[in-house]
């Protein structure tokens, strides 16, 4: 017996496709099984052209068995076979597919397409066996052959006694040296369920096992062991089906059988697109946020498919980072593929494909803010955070996708309300879209500068995410109307005081410049406030960093010491403000000082931020009491 070599390109690729081309060594079952599938789909094709030939569904299947005394695992077909010379060219030439020139001889028959693109699947086998034995007769021969390989050195054919049209590929496994190279588990019969099932559920012909179950016996006697033959795949996945075919409950247990979370879907989006490219898609918007949604992780992206086959567990590219909770998968037979099947070349196709996917989830997202508004509330609880960093992220790129979907808390509502209702009711004067920012609502409902927008009448949005004032900064207007935060040095309308206050601006210039002398480089101004009611202080920004943004951009990992310019307004209507004047009038300087000191503190406890030194904030509280 004569041993043929491999061709000298063959022989390097053979080598590099057992130590490098394949991630996992498990996917050699898939390759494996894609082979036999596209084994049966030639034989079809066949039977499509040829009268003496029929083609029975029911007769055609894949069998997995494994034999743990042999250490060998065979994988048989009912397909088309190969002659001899389809043996030397095929299997004899790595690279050279079989599958891939069928294919360009054959048009596509009623929706079937092959799998195969590039005849290197096969060798996937030796990443896991030490011999690869192929048996294998051929629907146009009536001598069957056998094919046996140890590697890269070669190959040996000779005739052999099989019977039945078809391949039986028997891989001898390697032996198991170590707990990282666990080649045992291709031995067992339920981790081999379970790579069919990950990879290979939904070829479209039967795979079938030998399964052990229990059998129940009459009178309470011991159940027995039984063996029976079980197809293990579902064949045909329920993103082929008609969506009449299919209830909400259908898609709901499909979300738990894929595992996607434990939560119930709030919605599910069906795609059966035919144009240009051709896919179909299950997708799914969770109904709460996995426990490690904003961790490192937690990984974005849907299953890929390649007509059944899953490519990729986590395609990251089919799904912008602002919708990376949407969970499903994406089926195409239009796909271009690299050499070992599990990374996506970056063409036209898929960059298509995401595309689409990225409007449909807005326009479904936007159906649901329209026609159930509780549902989408929920949504939006969960994964509102996640659009505004989307708005906020990539220099503001998306923001004109993203901000008709984002919710804010209304002080004229008590509820949240979009961008677009805030604008519809927006008063006749009214210049800008108000808002407000701090931890909570009651909180920034209690703020001085929430106080004086809402006595003018004027709608305030409530932020109270970290994310929210970069978002709207980011977006800078919506309709054409700026934001503008109650918090700004300028709210953008005059004040009924205005002559009244600067007056007292002339009157207290001194007393406003020694304030800012006794709080040094503590704020950048010392002003007469023209919003404050009855509150005695407040700050106000100056600059395009605000307040709130210093707290945020200050919590962070790299904290810069990011300093907003503060202005502290002061109430000159209020009585404190008159002991000021009065100290100040005196020449009472350390009460003067210690009035500003207890002003500023208590302006930077109302806006949520520290005070420098509590002992002393509250020793000088005493010694104002006191005196």
């Amino acid at each position: 017996m004569t041993t043929k070599q491999f061709e000298a390109e063959s022989k390097r690729l053979l080598e590099m496709m057992i130590n490098s081309i394949y991630s996992q060594r498990e996917v050699f079952l898939r390759e494996l099984i894609s082979n036999a599938s596209d084994a049966i789909d030639k034989l079809y094709y066949k039977a499509l052209t040829n009268d003496n030939l029929t083609f029975h569904p029911d007769d055609y299947y894949i069998k997995i068995t494994p034999n743990k005394e042999k250490r060998e695992l065979t994988i048989e077909d009912t397909g088309i076979g190969m002659t001899k010379e389809e043996l030397v060219d095929h299997l004899g030439v790595i690279a050279k597919s079989g599958s891939l020139a069928f294919k360009k001889d054959n048009e596509l028959k009623d929706g079937h397409d092959i799998i195969g693109q590039f005849g290197v699947g096969f060798y996937a086998a030796f990443m896991v066996a030490d011999k690869v034995t192929v048996r294998t007769k051929s629907i146009d021969s009536d001598q069957a052959y056998v094919w046996v390989s140890e590697g890269a050195e070669g190959y040996t054919i000779e005739p052999s006694n099989k019977t039945n049209v078809g391949t039986e590929i028997t891989l001898t496994i390697k032996e198991s040296e170590n707990e990282e190279d666990d080649f045992d588990q291709f031995l067992e019969t339920n981790q081999l369920k379970s790579m069919i099932k990950k990879y290979s559920d939904f070829i479209r012909y039967p795979i079938k096992m030998d399964i052990v179950s229990q059998q129940p016996q009459e009178d309470g006697e011991e159940p027995t062991e039984v063996m029976e033959e079980k197809t293990v795949n579902s064949m045909i996945p329920i993103w082929k089906k008609n969506k009449s075919e299919l209830t909400e409950a259908d898609y709901h247990q499909f979300y738990k059988e894929k595992h996607y979370g434990y939560d119930q879907p709030l919605q599910h989006i069906h795609l059966s697109v035919d144009g240009n490219i051709r896919y179909d898609a299950i997708l799914y918007i969770p109904e709460s946020m996995p426990y490690n949604y904003y961790s490192a992780e937690y990984e974005k992206g849907l299953e890929l498919y390649s007509n059944g086959v899953l490519i990729m567990n986590k395609c990251a590219d089919l799904l912008p980072d602002y919708f990376s909770f949407v969970k499903g998968l994406v089926d195409s037979e239009d796909l271009s593929l690299n050499i070992s099947r599990e990374m996506l070349q970056h063409d036209r196709q898929l960059k298509l494909i995401a595309k689409n996917i990225n409007r449909k989830v807005k326009s479904e997202l936007q159906k649901l803010l329209k026609n159930d508004r509780e549902k989408y509330e929920a949504f939006f609880e969960s994964f509102g955070r996640q659009l505004k960093y989307g708005v906020y992220s990539d220099f503001g790129q998306n923001k004109n996708v993203l901000q008709d979907l984002l919710l804010f808390y209304s002080s004229k509502e008590k509820k949240l309300v979009t961008l677009a209702e805030y604008v519809d009711r927006m008063e006749a004067d009214q210049a800008y879209i108000y808002y407000a920012t701090g931890e909570t609502n009651d909180r920034i409902e209690r703020l001085p500068q929430t106080e004086f927008v809402l006595d003018k009448g004027y709608e305030v949005l409530y932020l109270t995410d970290d994310v929210d004032e970069f978002a709207v900064k980011m977006l800078a207007n919506y309709q054409e109307k700026e934001f503008k935060s109650v918090a700004s040095g300028d709210l953008g309308f005059e004040s009924e005081e205005q002559s009244d206050t600067e007056d007292e601006v002339k009157e207290n210039q001194a007393l406003l410049a020694y304030m800012k002398t006794v709080l040094e480089d503590k704020v950048k101004d010392v002003r007469i406030s023209k919003r404050l009611k009855s509150h005695p202080v407040c700050l106000s920004n100056d600059g395009d960093i605000s307040i709130e943004m210093e707290k945020v951009l200050n919590m962070m990992p790299n904290n810069q010491q990011i300093k907003a310019d503060k202005i502290l307004e002061v109430n000159p209507n209020h009585d404190v403000f008159q002991l000021l004047q009065t100290s100040f009038d005196s020449n009472h300087h350390d009460r003067t000082d210690l009035l500003t000191n207890i002003l500023y503190n208590q302006a930077l406890l109302i806006e949520g931020l520290s005070v420098e030194d509590p002992v002393v904030f509250t020793n000088d509280i005493w010694k104002a009491i006191s005196s």
